[in-house]
């Protein structure tokens, strides 16, 4: 049976969705091995061992997070090695790329990023050019290494299943002894919300609305959603860069978009077009948004959305 090797990177107190999802991907592919960096809280490896990891592989520098990616990616080379793998899951987030990218040349790995689907011999799906056209690619190397976006699958845990004991994976010294290294953090302030890149639920608020998101943060709430915006409403200074959805900020694919004041530009459409139902809300019936909608309003938001919120709050009782 093929070794199929899941990265995740920090786990914390709990699993990202995310993780789980890879983790049920893996088991759908061969069976599946976790290389973890920081620490493994219990809880976190009960529920390893529930989503079917059959090895754990831990980093013999406990201080990968204190550099850039370059040492993770030199880690998950050696844990290929000592695990036997033939493909690699990493979350699809920028970090998780550049490592995929990095560890393929280590490996002499094909790799393929922006995953949406992985079928049980390998072959890749992907959206590509916006999200216009799917495509299919598959590895011919040795090893795989892919980066699969989140919300791609539903986590399924195994029928059994207990952790095992991590094995320890030598990183090499070379790997960070030039490696630039992190000298700073600061802590972003909670807003209670998902992960934009995880969120089920995305409202999204662009050049429409004119630097009040109070319209669409009410919405989210009663939703339970993640707040999104596009490069027009980051860069105008109205929300941070860390909720800028297109083809310059984060990709997304929520079972739910929802679109207000956005025109639907081709850059915002590469960040969203995965989305599994899409409603847009815009003043201007002919905006590109509509052509990719499930669902369109033509209305101005700040009267669309609190009617939406408070029906929302009603049903909710």
């Amino acid at each position: 049976m093929a070794k199929v090797l899941v990265f995740i990177d920090t786990p914390g107190e709990a699993l990202k969705k995310a993780s789980l999802e890879l983790l049920t991907i893996a088991r759908s592919l061969g069976e599946p091995a976790v290389a973890f960096n920081g620490e493994l809280q219990d809880g976190v490896a009960a529920a390893l061992g529930e989503y079917g990891a059959q090895a754990l592989y831990r980093p013999s520098a406990a201080e990968l997070d204190d550099y850039l990616v370059g040492p993770k990616a030199s880690y998950l080379a050696a844990a290929v090695q000592d695990s036997g793998a033939s493909v690699v899951l990493v979350e699809n987030s920028a970090e998780g790329k550049e490592i995929a990218a990095r560890l393929g040349i280590k490996l002499g790995a094909g790799v393929i990023t922006d995953v949406v689907a992985v079928d049980p011999d390998g072959t890749a799906h992907k959206s590509v050019l916006a999200g216009s056209y799917m495509t299919t690619a598959r590895a011919t190397t040795p090893v795989a290494v892919l980066t699969v976006k989140p919300n791609s699958v539903t986590p399924e845990p195994a029928v059994t299943g207990t952790a095992p004991q991590p094995a320890t994976v030598e990183v090499p010294e070379t790997a960070t002894a030039a490696s630039a290294r992190v000298t700073a953090r600061s802590d972003k302030p909670a807003s209670g919300r998902p992960e934009l890149s995880e969120a089920r639920i995305v409202v999204a608020g662009g050049r429409g609305v004119d630097g009040n998101f109070g319209p669409l943060e009410d919405l989210a709430d009663a939703l339970g959603a993640a707040i999104g915006a596009s490069r027009a409403a980051t860069d105008a200074g109205w929300i941070g860069h860390d909720a800028q959805i297109g083809q310059t900020g984060k990709t997304v694919s929520p079972q739910l978009y929802i679109s207000a004041g956005i025109s639907g530009a081709i850059q915002q459409k590469a960040g969203m077009q995965t989305a599994k139902v899409i409603v847009a809300v815009n003043k201007d019936a002919e905006s590109p948004v509509f052509e990719i909608a499930d669902f369109g309003i033509v209305g101005d938001l700040f009267e669309v959305l609190p009617q939406a919120t408070e029906e929302i709050l009603k049903r909710k009782g």
